[in-house]
């Protein structure tokens, strides 16, 4: 007999598990497909939290270098890769246990196994309601012999193919590495799951500008590597505040980093596991080159949506090969979902959790509010960090539904901490009035590259997702001396009412 579940999700990454996790303690009995021998997605066990790992590790060596400009004289002999990858898969396994462990304690049920939701037309069994269920077709992931079924304590052997059904489908398969044009990752060409899986090279060069880019050029950059980035524009992190994107290119060039900007790569050539070379032009100029020991391509990332059943459910796609969705994630198909990095938007862990709650919500029959991507923030845990949220000023001058949009830029070297920590940084504030509410100043984003900046934008996230009235926001209290402050100081500038700056 068929298995018969309420949903059955695809992709256990954080859009996937938030909605299992939701769904269960809805009531509702979930199954969970990953194909992995791991849930967590590529954010816990290839991205998020073994990249932070190892900038955690790496501070080591910046904290050095910056006690002893303070007169405390300290020195790092060499790293121990062994011992250093030890310790980074021992995060990701225990975070991985205690997430395997919450599956299990809501009752989810987890399939080890590839999967295809079937056309509507061959499901043949209708729910208490008389909705008509989808199929869904497991068999084995690669480097398995058998579909594998996980509940509780107990794992079980379920063949070569096995077919379960639900009410709903969540479709939540995650993204890829974009390769770079013209090139697959071959030999010393990597992208950013090899480059966790590798000691530091002694140098590098990184074709790209986004979080993955500047990451990966501050852990080697800290460790002693010989870093060069290669962009397309002016300045790292182009599509975000300007301000915030330029402060952080100039920084990253102080630490010692080359960022050869404007620049097109033409070609890229590695016939060996320890050399690579990237051909480039500048604007208009003679092509150039550069030769490291790895090229990291780090462009973005692609959807997993090139599986041919996707169109065969009738689920539209967009120009990229995201899934399209209305505001909750329900797809044209019915009773088909997609969250996370299928569908257009922000490709952020977050933004995919909390997509998931909601979709686990609109299910159960709840009327959560939709995800507004204006609300999610956007953070780089680069040296010096990097973290946005809301409109830039740009954008916000440009929507119909904000008025008297200005941008309040505040000077961090104000800060004592900032003046403490050896780094310099940026803060803007974006506020103007809102269509339903002329006459009173709200905070629509806050921009800002500093020390815990990945920190501190929480707290501006609620006030842009809160559509906080500006002078409330300004009146409330940072403890001193903090980071925090520098939040609190430029809404009061924004506001009219500066204290340490004009």
């Amino acid at each position: 007999m068929t298995e018969q579940f309420d949903i059955v999700i695809i992709g256990a990454g954080p859009g996937g598990y938030s909605t299992a996790l939701r769904a269960a303690q809805l009531g509702k009995q979930v199954a969970l497909v990953e194909r992995d021998a791991t849930p967590g997605g590529t954010c816990l066990n290839r991205g998020c939290i073994p990249t932070k790992a190892l900038l955690d590790a790496t501070a080591t060596f910046d904290a050095i270098r910056h006690t002893n400009g303070i007169g405390i004289h300290a020195h790092a002999d060499s790293i121990d890769f062994p011992a250093l990858h030890h310790w980074r898969e021992g995060i990701v396994s225990t975070m991985v246990q205690g997430l395997s462990s919450l599956l299990a304690q809501r009752g989810v049920t987890v399939f080890q196994a590839n999967a295809e939701l079937m056309p509507a037309g061959e499901t043949n069994t209708a729910d208490a309601d008389g909705q008509r269920r989808r199929s869904v077709l497991l068999t084995p992931s690669t480097g398995q012999t058998d579909v594998l079924r996980h509940k509780g304590k107990t794992t079980d052997a379920q063949g070569t193919r096995l077919v379960i059904e639900a009410t709903d489908v969540v479709l939540a398969m995650g993204s890829r590495p974009r390769e770079l044009p013209g090139t697959t990752f071959h030999d010393a060409i990597i992208d950013s799951t090899q480059a966790l899986q590798r000691d530091f090279p002694a140098s590098a060069t990184i074709i790209g500008a986004g979080a993955v880019a500047v990451e990966f050029a501050s852990i080697w950059n800290s460790a002693g590597c010989t870093v060069t980035l290669v962009i397309r524009k002016d300045r790292v992190l182009s599509a975000w505040d300007r301000r915030a994107g330029t402060t952080l290119t100039r920084e990253l060039k102080k630490r010692g980093i080359t960022v050869v900007s404007n620049a097109a790569a033409t070609r890229i050539e590695s016939n060996a596991p320890n050399e690579a070379t990237v051909y480039y032009r500048v604007k208009d100029g003679e092509e150039q080159s550069v030769t490291s020991e790895v090229v990291l391509g780090a462009i973005g990332r692609d959807p997993n949506t090139q599986a041919d059943w996707i169109a065969g459910n009738g689920i539209d796609l967009d120009e990229r090969g995201h899934i399209v969705t209305d505001e909750y994630g329900h797809t044209r198909a019915a009773h088909v979902w997609a969250v996370g990095d299928i569908v257009a938007g922000h490709a952020l862990a977050h933004r995919a959790f909390e997509q998931g709650i909601t979709a686990a919500e609109r299910i159960a029959g709840l009327d959560p509010k939709p995800v507004d991507e204006n609300t999610v923030p956007q953070v780089v845990f680069s040296r010096p960090q990097a973290a946005s949220v809301g409109y830039t000023g740009a954008q916000a001058k440009a929507d119909e539904r904000f008025g008297n949009v200005t941008e309040t830029a505040y000077p961090m070297m104000g800060n004592a901490r900032m003046a403490m920590s050896g780094s310099t940084g940026s803060m803007t504030i974006v506020s103007g009035e809102t269509a339903d509410n002329p006459g009173t100043r709200v905070v629509l984003g806050v921009h800002m590259v500093s020390p815990e900046a990945t920190e501190l934008i929480a707290e501006a996230e609620q006030l842009v997702g809160n559509r906080v009235p500006l002078s409330e926001a300004a009146r409330l209290i940072h403890p001193h001396p903090t980071f925090s402050e520098t939040l609190g100081e430029a809404l009061l500038k924004a506001d009219g009412r500066p204290l340490h700056t004009r």
